[in-house]
């Protein structure tokens, strides 16, 4: 029997952190094969090699395993300090290019889109976890752009957040237009241009995206 620090005796079985990981890359795997709809959790725990209650020991529904698993593809997001506030922002711009040029992704977030109408537990855990991430990247690189000077001190830093991920998204779920680099920097010019510290100044060339 295991013991705790304290030299008392440990309850219950260890964890299991090889077979957490088990769980989450076959929930990854399945909604790769079968769509994120027709995922159960036995399928997981059958992929995985372990017990259903093992599964449920850990996460009370699919949603939030998920949630954790795609967690994990995207947990490394980059905190680039470059020096320009555009090639910093490109930087993780360009590392959402790659989440979505994934073939998984649309079957994962098209799921997860509609757990979290269903669900507000769902939405908070999303938001949270690898959105929330991602989003505080951007907001970081965004805060440091205005110390540097290159954008107002009153920027709506939401509402730039929201001009820099919404277009990506509405292309990739609802328009199936390209989502690629060309959106990604016409994105970023135009945030950095309706921000800017000095509208008398030349800001970034502002591409049309069509």
């Amino acid at each position: 029997m295991e013991t705790r620090d304290d030299g008392a005796p440990r309850r219950g079985r260890p964890r299991s952190e090889e077979a957490h990981d088990a769980i989450l890359a076959a929930s990854l795997a399945l909604i790769r094969e079968v769509g994120f709809d027709a995922v159960a959790m036995d399928a997981i725990a059958a992929r995985a090699g372990v017990g259903k209650a093992t599964v449920y020991r850990r996460w009370k529904s699919k949603e939030l395993l998920v949630v954790e698993a795609i967690g994990r593809i995207v947990r490394a997001v980059p905190d680039p300090d470059t020096g320009s506030t555009e090639d910093d922002l490109m930087v993780l711009m360009n590392a959402t290019l790659r989440m979505y040029a994934d073939p998984a992704t649309s079957a994962l977030l098209s799921g997860l889109v509609a757990a979290m109408a269903r669900s507000e537990p769902i939405a908070r855990a999303v938001r949270g976890g690898f959105v929330g991430m991602r989003r505080e990247a951007l907001r970081r690189v965004l805060r440091r752009g205005i110390d540097r000077g290159d954008l107002r001190g009153d920027t709506d830093l939401e509402l730039a957040l929201d001009l820099l991920s919404g277009p990506m998204l509405y292309r990739y779920l609802i328009s199936g237009e390209a989502v690629d680099e060309r959106l990604a920097r016409g994105s970023v010019h135009a945030v950095l241009r309706a921000f800017a510290q000095d509208r008398s100044t030349e800001g970034p060339n502002l591409e049309v995206v069509r």
